[in-house]
């Protein structure tokens, strides 16, 4: 049974969810790092939130681990780089608090137009300043989004029914999904230039980090104001204090900050800066929702290898889990095939899915035939982190989906191109599901791959299959299957033999030592 640890606090109902799909659940909340490293290693998957911290140092004791699950979209505090060459899944719930953020991002585009925090706070006082909060409508004003995903969509939604005009910039914005949100879609510069208001969805990426700096901000209208509900760093914040000293910018409202949780920062205490701590989530309905959210993906995955909202590896529904099954066993075997009968360098994979095959998730079996043609040759290799180690290897890697071919209904073909060669191994199902490599260079052979291989290249001659048989049957090794193939009478043949158990290097010296062989080599799977 999997067991997963939740170290941060989740709702019950997620507890509940994790046993019912058979999950042993572990609840140990408030961990130090150190007491964090010293129990990870008994378990297959972590629940957190962002109290956590999943280090590299984390990661590095958690030898079981198979799957973090983030209950909630940031996943800053998940080194993701280490859990990917850890082979660790990294998964985050990013529609279970999307209505939630986008209601925030709102109230606080109209807390800051109103100046609603300002006001409560001196009416509270016994004040009555009805001059001194003069604020501004919404209606007909143009809301510059920077993001347009989940969040930032249900923001347009929001400000178009207060019959704003909105401006979005995303770079996975495409015009058809623009016209059908009803926006306009702008470069992020003119956008700066025209918007009113400007509010920020985005991720925090190397790309995004300071997006909103001085330079930015001379280029946007006198008196916009601007909203960051999305992460800390997107705006720098000593550059916005200034343009609001300045009158520039007419005010913000923040609920997130570059160094949080924020106990001291140079934008509080100013009159048209609005701030929350952290809050865009805080709903019971979004609390409750990314909760449960992450442990249903988290023993989806666990239970029947589906993979969901995964930020280190292709998604696999529920419902291809099952249908990919016998396809990831051959993809596995076409790549541990290849890797082991690779002698040089590799610069590229190509793979080919033919038939019924290339109408379903390919992208998996990418991933694990590369994980079993580089395991031969390095350590550790999963198919989390696969495509990660052959990208730093410099191995370029394609897929190819094509018609069904004329001998078999489905096929997988694997090319590796070497510093020295360029060779392909092809496979297929049988109707039982079952994977049968059929094809190797060219070479047609219908071969079961089993635990303990051999794999020769021979001279196509008689006499050749007594003298293997007897070298074998003298060292009291039993052939399981032996499957011949060659392309021509009389030219080089393959042979592939399952045996019953594995033989050492002297019983191999002895086959290589036959006059017919040019190349002997034991495989395992």
């Amino acid at each position: 049974m999997p067991k997963v640890l939740i170290s941060d606090k989740l709702s019950e109902k997620a507890v509940q969810v994790f046993k019912d799909r058979g999950v042993d659940v572990v609840v140990k909340t408030g961990m130090c790092p150190e007491e964090l490293i010293a129990c990870i290693g008994e378990y297959d998957g972590l629940a957190i939130r962002s109290s956590t911290k999943v280090t590299a140092n984390v990661l590095a004791a958690a030898t079981n681990l198979k799957v973090v699950g983030r209950a909630g979209i940031g996943v800053d505090n998940v080194d993701t780089p280490a859990a990917t060459q850890n082979g660790v899944v990294v998964m985050n719930t990013p529609f279970g608090n999307a209505i939630t953020t986008a209601e925030h991002a709102i109230s606080m585009m109209m807390a800051l137009a109103r100046q609603i925090p300002q006001a409560n706070d001196s009416t509270h006082q016994g004040k009555w300043e009805k001059s001194r909060f003069m604020g501004v409508e919404l209606y007909g004003k143009t809301l510059g989004l920077i993001g347009c995903g989940n969040i930032g969509s249900i923001v347009a939604d929001r400000a178009l029914g207060l019959k704003m005009k909105v401006v979005a910039f995303d770079p996975y914005l495409s015009t058809d999904r623009a016209v059908e949100l009803g926006v306009e879609k702008a470069e992020l510069k003119d956008l700066i230039s025209r918007a009113d208001f400007i509010t920020l969805h985005t991720p925090l990426t190397d790309q995004t980090r300071n997006m909103i700096d001085a330079a930015a901000i001379a280029t946007m209208k006198k008196g916009v104001r601007i909203i960051n509900c999305a992460r800390g760093g997107l705006v720098v914040e000593a550059d916005l204090k200034k343009a609001i000293e300045d009158g520039h910018v007419a005010g913000a409202a923040l609920d997130v900050f570059e160094t949080e949780p924020a106990k001291d920062n140079a934008l509080f205490g100013m009159d048209n800066v609005v701030c929350t701590p952290h809050l865009g989530a805080s709903t019971s309905e979004a609390q409750e929702n990314v909760a449960i959210q992450v442990a249903e993906q988290m023993s989806d995955y666990l239970v029947s290898g589906a993979v969901t909202n995964a930020l280190n590896m292709a998604s696999v529904s529920a419902e291809d889990a099952p249908r990919l099954k016998p396809y990831l066993k051959l993809a596995q075997q076409l790549g541990g095939f290849a890797g082991q009968i690779t002698q040089s360098s590799i610069s590229s994979v190509s793979i080919a899915y033919s038939g019924m095959v290339a109408d379903l998730n390919t992208k998996p079996l990418t991933a694990i035939a590369v994980q079993g043609l580089l395991s031969p040759l390095m350590e550790s290799v999963n198919m989390v982190n696969a495509p990660v180690i052959a990208r730093e290897r410099g191995i370029e890697i394609s897929e190819v989906k094509k018609e069904a071919s004329d001998r078999y209904h489905t096929l997988i073909s694997l090319t590796v191109t070497t510093e020295r060669q360029t060779r392909t191994v092809s496979g297929t199902l049988f109707g039982n599901g079952a994977p049968r490599l059929v094809d190797v260079n060219g070479i047609n052979l219908e071969a079961e791959i089993g635990p303990h291989m051999l794999y020769l290249i021979n001279n196509d001659e008689p006499g050749f299959i007594g003298s293997l048989g007897t070298t074998l049957g003298d060292a009291g090794v039993n052939i399981a299957s032996f499957h011949l193939g060659r392309p021509t009478k009389g030219s080089d043949a393959i042979a592939l033999l399952q045996l019953d158990q594995e033989i050492g290097e002297s019983l191999l010296e002895k086959v290589r030592a036959l006059p017919q062989v040019h190349q002997a080599q034991t495989l395992a799977f």
